[in-house]
């Protein structure tokens, strides 16, 4: 793949935005603050490739972070949308589309009893946590180092994703009374969880975590984890929640909970529910979620809530994975990527481990296997940005900070990643020096 041009009128747009938006983007990790450099501008894109407004393409492995399971534009996605589209945009009233999908997500996701539509990830993981604390008449929840639940008070404490890439331990502007009600323990780490629980068990409500962490880099649970995290909960009467916001749909058809058999009591989703619209839902147990108003007395509401175009948009996606079942092929196509990277690193001396999980994938540039935050840490971070640099300039668009996994839709055929190896093989080498 040719390098690409020099970037003009993203420059021109991003010193634009600098003076109109917090750091020149809506999101912190747009900035490419991580990798170094600017950030470029979208155009548009079609299937695996997005271009920038100075006619560079790209083959994409962040797919809107994750939400983008079949690519840019699908066509089933698109006839959706543009349906919809035609009968109104918001009506502030239930649509059909809201019942529709909410039985999909019932039939498919093991947990899941009842389900709430919401508009992002963040404020479902918010409206969990207030469930599981109205529910046990608890305070306290438990989180682990490097996850990363949105920017909710509660969970920008030892956060991942953004958090991390701009070395931000929590964030000015969440007191320290609420912070504390927030415990931590090492991802992974079973004895670290039951010596809270030993210590705090009475007022634990919660316990907190992607399944599959994607918001440290990637990295998957090890043997027992999960299953133990079940047991300690139960026995302690509190809660256990599974953030399967970048998870669900993803690493498997039903979730993390699905691939690897642990049913928590509540469930949080988004991206791939909506297609690549807003989007976001939280559910569980019938029991727990009839205390949500107006059914019971915790409340939560949301204008946009079931917004028919996301409702729309993600009907088709979900529907489309569950009829054509890609899963095993994208993990196969995902890792053949990582192992790719890690040989071209090692190759060249950078030590390098990597994995992946359905349509996640992940490498960290640092002797692996990397289990928890602490290793993800310890991986050379200045190579990486390197990397990324030298991917981009060869027309592979990489998550830019080495703290977020990477992405694979089913518009990632073999060709593109023939092209994309060949291309982070020779970035290796120049990262290298």
């Amino acid at each position: 793949m040719s390098s690409v041009a020099v970037a003009k009128e993203s420059a021109r747009l991003f010193a634009r935005a600098k003076e109109l938006i917090p750091g020149g983007v809506n999101s912190p990790v747009r900035a490419f603050r991580a990798v170094g450099g600017e950030p470029f501008f979208v155009d548009r894109a079609a299937g695996a490739r997005i271009r920038d407004v100075d006619g560079n393409e790209y083959i994409d492995y962040v797919m809107s972070w994750g939400a983008l399971m079949l690519g840019h534009v699908h066509p089933a996605i698109r006839s959706a949308i543009e349906e919809a589209l035609g009968r109104g945009t918001s009506y502030g009233a239930p649509c059909a589309a809201e019942v529709a999908l909410a039985e999909l997500v019932v039939g498919i996701v093991p947990s899941i009893e009842m389900v709430r539509m919401v508009n992002s990830g963040t404020e479902a993981t918010m409206a969990a946590i207030r469930v599981a604390r109205g529910a046990t008449g608890r305070d306290l929840i438990v989180k682990f180092a490097g996850c990363y639940h949105g920017h909710g008070d509660a969970f920008l404490v030892q956060a991942g994703s953004g958090v991390a890439t701009l070395g931000l331990p929590n964030s000015p502007g969440v007191p320290d009374p609420l912070a504390s009600l927030t415990l931590t323990a090492p991802y992974n780490d079973l004895a670290a969880v039951e010596e809270l629980f030993r210590v705090h068990g009475e007022r634990i409500a919660a316990v907190i975590l992607e399944p599959v962490v994607g918001n440290a880099g990637f990295i998957p649970p090890v043997d027992g984890f999960l299953e133990g995290l079940r047991r300690i909960t139960r026995d302690y009467g509190a809660l256990l929640i599974f953030d399967e916001v970048m998870t669900g749909f993803r690493v498997a058809l039903g979730g993390a909970q699905a691939r690897f058999g642990v049913e928590p009591d509540l469930t949080t989703l988004g991206k791939v529910i909506g297609g690549g619209l807003p989007v976001g839902a939280y559910g569980g147990r019938r029991d727990l979620m009839e205390r949500v108003a107006p059914s019971g007395p915790i409340y939560q509401a949301g204008t946009l809530s079931g917004n028919p175009l996301a409702m729309a948009a993600g009907l088709a996606q979900v529907l489309f994975l569950r009829e054509t079942d890609p899963y095993a092929e994208l993990e196969r196509r995902g890792r053949r990527l990582v192992d790719g990277i890690v040989e071209a690193a090692r190759e060249v001396g950078i030590p390098a481990w990597g994995d992946a999980a359905g349509a996640m994938w992940g490498v960290h540039f640092t002797e692996g296997p990397v289990r928890d935050f602490e290793g993800a840490k310890r991986a050379d971070t200045a190579f990486f940005g390197r990397f990324f640099q030298a991917a981009l300039r060869r027309g592979i668009f990489l998550p830019p900070s080495a703290f977020e996994a990477g992405f694979l839709s089913t518009a990632h055929g073999e060709a593109e990643i023939d092209v994309t190896l060949e291309a982070l093989r020779a970035a290796i080498r120049e990262a290298a020096g």
